[in-house]
């Protein structure tokens, strides 16, 4: 097909200019250089510019007579493709282009029709016969253009497919961008692309038929049928961006809907719809707009009207969505989830102002931008509300085996995932005022140099640094009053050092310790260590001051029968605690390793001691274990199940 601009010319039956147009059309006919395309849009040209000068001359020479057999010519050609059940742009360009002509024909006449006194019945007739022409004909053609728009779908896979700049005609091959899911279900694969939008377009119809549509939606424009042709274009893209959110797995959903939705059913929802936006906006509605500007190019700002028509329920759809999630309660394990969908609205603003920049689609971008702080708010609100649920958790049994109680460990494991989400925490932090206060327990409050320490460091850190401080901080102050609910004292230590210890390993060993810094580790490995020693205080001080020598009375049978006794209690009291504190569990496997190794020290010492310097008063029929024996003993400690020394003698 020829450019529409020789298809559907607005010119008025000038006669000097329609002769000027001919002349340029000859002579550029006459190049030898030119491409068989453009001999035959110069030649297609040249067939429309002889017809409006026949219509023109026919109308001088014959008036309303001539126009009248001119209209019968039109409408037999119309006419004739009405009993044809097949598509005109089926049947080849030459069909197609005698169809447009004709169309312009009856345009044509129409308007001149219009033109002229029309008195009486007869012309009155005539008019309305044009008019019928003209509306058949442009009935065909919003067929037409529906069916091209249909037909020459091209097949949509977001996974693997290449975008080009909106500025360039040709497909850049070497860019190519994946949209698999493994791009969306990790913070750690969230990296956003600094890319406009311009730079993701790709072909929704098929290039080789842009021209033709073009070309009919410029004479339907031309002859009044505007409405039409924009209401048949939008009708069919928004099936085509119905389609498109189908094949993302998005469903319409009500905000109802949405808030009375499980959590695991709608966990998985969220990652489909962080997929379904990233996708929809780059590449489908850029390349949307790009498609409807083709078309619509030579029509103003009919371009952004139809592609704003188009995109709108489509866009309002997800952003419901949105909607109902920030509006949801504030539950904890949704946060991640919540930041994941702003991070994706955050980075497609660029992309959404552009694609909704004039009147037609201010409705889109204000309502994107009120979800986009919704849902900042939202994230403001829900790491609150896990603050408020780490400090309110109340245990009424203590936790079996003075293990990691499982709040520490979701507490750490919680915080460590939010370090992915870095800046846009401390941009949504940024404004809240300070630190939630934490009422420190004497046991778990710093010294006055550590606070110092502490809050030098706060006056540098990072609007995140203080909020996970502070969650930290009221975690601490929750396992002190975990601990109470043990009776041992020991236990209570040994709780402590295992929690705290979990903290210190975790912030250590993780990107945290860039959030932390060294100061907090140092400050809670001194922690977990003061508790160790306490527990081992607790445990067996009063256990080894059984074993403590006494020189002054070994020399009489009273201080022997003692001396016995001492033993005797202390293999009970061993016994005892072997039997307990195999129970209990250090998950650490080099926490283990080093409170064994410094209990054995302590008390393998403390035994040999004893037995060597007693042995000759105590006899060794009294002699329960060797030191040997003992040492193999603690071995067993802390591996979480509990075990008994039925044998009171050696193994």
């Amino acid at each position: 097909m020829g450019d529409c601009e020789s298809v559907a010319p607005q010119i008025e039956g000038e006669e000097n200019l329609i002769a000027a147009a001919k002349h340029i059309v000859r002579a550029l006919g006459s190049n030898k250089n030119l491409t068989k395309d453009v001999k035959k849009i110069l030649a297609d040209l040249g067939s429309q510019l002889s017809t409006m000068a026949t219509i023109d001359d026919t109308m001088v020479e014959d008036g309303k007579s001539g126009i009248e057999e001119q209209l019968s010519v039109v409408q037999e050609k119309i006419m004739s493709w009405e009993a044809d059940e097949s598509m005109i742009w089926d049947s080849g360009p030459d069909e197609a282009s005698d169809y447009l002509n004709a169309a312009d024909e009856a345009r044509k006449l129409t308007e001149i029709l219009e033109n002229q006194s029309l008195n009486s019945e007869e012309d009155k007739e005539l008019l309305r016969r044009a008019h019928d022409v003209l509306q058949t004909a442009m009935q065909r053609l919003e067929e037409e253009f529906k069916h091209m728009l249909v037909q020459h779908r091209q097949p949509f896979e977001p996974e693997h497919m290449s975008f080009r700049s909106s500025e360039d005609d040709a497909v850049d091959e070497g860019s190519i961008v994946s949209f698999g899911d493994d791009s969306f279900e990790e913070p750690a694969h969230r990296d956003s692309v600094s890319r406009n939008s311009e730079d993701y377009v790709i072909d929704l119809v098929h290039p080789d038929v842009i021209p033709d549509l073009k070309c009919i939606a410029n004479l339907m424009f031309i002859s009044n049928y505007d409405h039409e042709c924009c209401q048949a274009y939008v009708n069919v893209r928004k099936d085509a961006l119905d389609e498109c959110l189908f094949s993302l797995e998005m469903e319409k959903l009500s905000i109802e809907d949405v808030l009375k939705m499980e959590w695991g059913n709608l966990n998985s929802k969220i990652k489909r719809w962080v997929r379904a936006i990233k996708v929809l906006v780059r590449p489908y509605l850029a390349s949307e707009k790009w498609l409807s500007e083709q078309i619509f190019a030579d029509l103003g700002s009919t371009s952004l009207v139809c592609f704003v028509e188009a995109a709108k329920a489509s866009m309002l759809q997800l952003l419901n969505f949105a909607e109902a999630i920030s509006i949801g309660s504030h539950q904890p394990e949704k946060l991640v989830r919540i930041l994941d969908m702003y991070e994706v609205l955050a980075d497609l603003v660029p992309d959404i102002d552009a694609l909704f920049s004039d009147g037609a689609g201010s409705s889109v971008r204000i309502e994107y931008h009120d979800i986009l702080k919704r849902l900042g708010d939202s994230v403001r609100a829900t790491f609150l509300e896990f603050e408020n649920a780490v400090a309110s958790n109340a245990s009424t049994n203590p936790f079996a085996g003075g293990g990691i109680h499982p709040l520490t460990r979701y507490v750490m494991n919680y915080i460590r995932l939010l370090v992915d989400y870095n800046d846009t925490l401390n941009c949504l932090l940024k404004d809240q005022d300070g630190v939630a206060a934490s009422q420190l327990s004497p046991d778990t409050s710093p010294t006055t140099e550590d606070d110092s320490m502490s809050r030098d460091f706060s006056g540098s850190c990072s609007p995140m640094a203080l909020h996970f401080q502070s969650l930290t901080s009221i975690l601490e102050v929750n396992l002190y009053d975990k601990s109470k609910l043990y009776r041992d004292a020991s236990l209570q230590h040994f709780f402590l050092m295992n929690n705290i210890h979990y903290m210190a390993q975790k912030v250590k060993n993780s990107e945290l310790r860039h959030i932390f810094g060294d100061k907090w580790i140092r400050k809670h490995n001194w922690k977990f260590q003061q508790h160790a020693m306490d527990y081992e205080r607790a445990t067996w001080s009063s256990i080894l001051s059984l074993l403590k020598d006494e020189s002054n009375s070994s020399s009489s049978s009273i201080s022997r029968t003692l001396l016995k006794e001492r033993l005797r209690s202390f293999y009970v009291a061993f016994e005892e605690v072997y039997k307990t504190q195999t129970a209990w569990i250090i998950s650490d496997a080099q926490l283990r390793e080093d409170l064994r190794i410094s209990t054995s020290l302590k008390v393998i010492q403390a035994y040999r001691t004893f037995v060597g310097r007693q042995m000759h008063h105590i006899g060794e029929k009294h002699i329960r274990y060797n030191a040997e024996d003992l040492q193999d003993y603690l071995l067993d400690f802390f591996e979480g199940s509990q075990k008994s020394l039925h044998n009171p003698h050696r193994r």
